[in-house]
């Protein structure tokens, strides 16, 4: 088909705000726009050289249907443009993906009882969101110290109910027990603040508050009292020489750094509270579409746009963006108070930006170094196994079953020597009755054949978890689905006798053998071994919750609806096999008598609920 016509369609656009949406033939959507005049923004792209190299010209070369949308003002037109990106998730535009999910921490103000825990995902639920933390263990860390001071409770219920006796934790000094009415509201809330103070980095304030109390506690004394007040203290003094204060002011800030090499892009976030660096976040885009500003502003838009996203008193850019002023007033609405985007060109707040761009061009250096070290492994792979291409993106199958019972298909997936989550996906076995691991393996790869040719999505490189008869199933599924001789194959089988692993090839009779220190060797062990973890995490949970719902079914007086009403009332069968006999009793219909009956079914001998083999990753 031929390019699209800008000539032809521009007379049609309306020089008013509003956003563009470009499709492809197949109704794709491959990038959404918005601009103060439309006519004006679009008739930019009908002078660009669509035979010539690059993102943009890559995009257009593509597209074959604009559609406008027009709005009212320009401010509604960004904020269309963020739901539309959301919605669609073009791949031309900025699409804020991380080398890693970093962990936050979510302390629960909206509940009587609030909890400090991690999680991954900042949702609009009334609860106060610290992070995102780049180091995992410094995020531990943290909780380990909050802890330590603060005995917040650390059961996962949502809503506390009453138990007769507190759990192991508050016999440890861990946790209060405000299950067991062991503290009251207002002492507990006071905690809660403290941790409050200690996560917003004001170490100093909740430090003379604690004073205060030590001394009227001493004054009255209250010397066990005073004592654990003065343990507080010293240790967040001590957190406090740790910590480095990098702003003489008390403001929060965002402070962005940017590094451009060639086509790629790496920017940096430092994010800053009450003058000390809390944080940071960095992101890679490969060939973002458009000017250096028009990058600025489209990540700005897409990290600030994220529900529930932490919005600073200010954010220091290195340079202007080209909308600057109205995602300031957009951000300052969502904030409800002001928010001032600033690109300061003297003074102390430079030096936060040359910090920040510090940390952008190092994330190109290590991703410069990382393609690097990938493709001298990637290079080995393929001379190892005699590939014909090199092996960009790798998949493996493994099956986990137990004689034939909860049978899982586990499909991991490895792109550029790194894991692939959103590409991992799990199997059910629909056809094979008994323990049948090749069967097994021929219905999910028959599956996993069909989808990919539906969707022009197949690997470079699939790995079975196995020897020469796996290896022959996952060849006789590649002929089933058309496509024999078009993928590349290989079989790994674990080490038996001192053997060594081995792997397989279609067409080689014996296995190849490679030291066993071989960094081809071990590449392709972890993304066996990762297959296997998945696959098993699985089909433990499954058969941890076939044995709760055996039991169940096993006990006198509990029928169908009981158990219906015992899982309504609980929330799962993990949740009831932890409930004491009291919440169990709690349950409207069940009693006292039949609640210690239901409790004594479901744990094993040593006391340990059935669930807990699977209860947790």
């Amino acid at each position: 088909m031929p390019p699209f016509d800008f000539k032809e369609f521009l007379p049609t656009v309306p020089l008013q705000p509003g956003v563009y949406l470009m499709k492809s033939r197949a109704g794709e959507v491959l990038y959404v726009g918005k601009a103060r005049e439309l006519r004006k923004r679009l008739s930019s792209y009908g002078r660009i050289d669509q035979t010539q190299h690059g993102k943009t010209a890559m995009l257009l070369s593509q597209v074959r249907l604009i559609e406008t949308i027009v709005t009212n003002t320009e401010k509604e037109a960004l904020i269309l443009e963020s739901s539309l990106i959301k919605q669609h998730r073009p791949k031309y535009n900025v699409i804020l993906r991380d080398d890693k999910s970093y962990p936050l921490l979510k302390v629960t103000v909206q509940e009587q009882w609030p909890r400090l825990v991690m999680t991954r995902r900042r949702v609009k639920d009334g609860a106060r969101y610290f992070g995102p933390f780049s180091s995992p263990s410094a995020m531990w860390e943290t909780i380990r110290y909050l802890n330590s001071l603060f005995p917040l409770r650390r059961c996962k219920e949502k809503s506390l109910k009453p138990k007769s006796r507190p759990c192991l934790n508050h016999q440890m000094g861990r946790c209060l027990a405000p299950c067991a009415d062991k503290v009251s509201r207002e002492e507990y809330r006071e905690l809660v603040n403290n941790v409050l103070l200690v996560l917003e980095g004001k170490n100093q304030q909740l430090v003379k508050e604690l004073s205060r109390k030590m001394a009227l506690a001493a004054e009255a004394l209250r010397f066990e009292e005073a004592a654990q007040l003065r343990d507080r203290i010293n240790s967040l003094n001590k957190t406090l020489e740790k910590q480095q204060v990098v702003a003489a002011h008390t403001r929060d800030q965002d402070v962005l750094g940017f590094a451009r090499q060639d086509a790629s892009v790496a920017v940096a976030l430092l994010f800053i509270r009450k003058g000390v660096i809390t944080g940071q976040q960095s992101f890679f885009l490969a060939e973002p579409v458009g000017t250096d500003p028009e990058v600025l502003t489209e990540v700005l838009s897409r990290f600030y746009g994220e529900e529930g996203r932490y919005l600073p008193q200010e954010i220091l850019l290195p340079f202007a963006g080209t909308d600057d002023p109205l995602l300031a007033e957009w951000l300052s609405e969502e904030k409800g108070t002001t928010v001032t985007i600033a690109c300061p060109q003297r003074g102390d707040r430079v030096r936060l930006l040359e910090m920040a761009a510090t940390n952008a061009q190092q994330v190109l250096v290590a991703r410069k170094t990382r393609q690097t070290s990938w493709q001298a492994l990637a290079e080995g792979v393929q001379k190892a196994l005699g590939l014909a291409r090199l092996p960009e993106r790798i998949e493996c199958l493994d099956i986990s079953n137990l004689g034939g019972q909860q049978a899982v298909g586990s499909l991991v997936c490895f792109v550029a020597g790194e894991m692939a989550k959103h590409r991992y996906r799990h199997y059910g076995i629909h056809t094979v009755a008994g323990p049948d691991d090749y069967a097994m393996m021929g219905e999910v790869l028959r599956r996993r054949f069909a989808k990919g040719l539906a969707e022009n999505d197949l690997p470079d490189l699939l790995l079975v978890d196995g020897g020469k008869g796996q290896l022959g199933v996952a060849l006789q599924a590649l002929a089933d689905a058309g496509i024999a001789g078009t993928l590349e194959l290989a079989g790994i089988a674990k080490e038996k006798a001192g053997e060594g692993e081995k792997l397989y090839r279609p067409g080689r009779k014996n296995p190849l053998l490679l030291n066993n220190h071989s960094p081809v060797l071990l590449y392709l062990m972890r993304i066996r071994d990762e297959a296997h973890r998945y696959g098993i995490t699985l089909h433990r949970k499954l058969r941890a919750k076939e044995s709760l719902t055996s039991s169940l079914e096993q006990i006198p007086g509990v029928g169908k609806g009981r158990r219906e009403l015992l899982l309504r009332e609980l929330g799962s069968m993990h949740r009831l096999a932890r409930a004491s006999v009291a919440e169990i009793a709690a349950v409207p219909g069940i009693g006292s008598a039949l609640a210690a009956q239901i409790w004594h079914a479901l744990h094993a001998e040593d006391g340990s609920a059935l669930v807990g083999e699977g209860g947790e990753e």
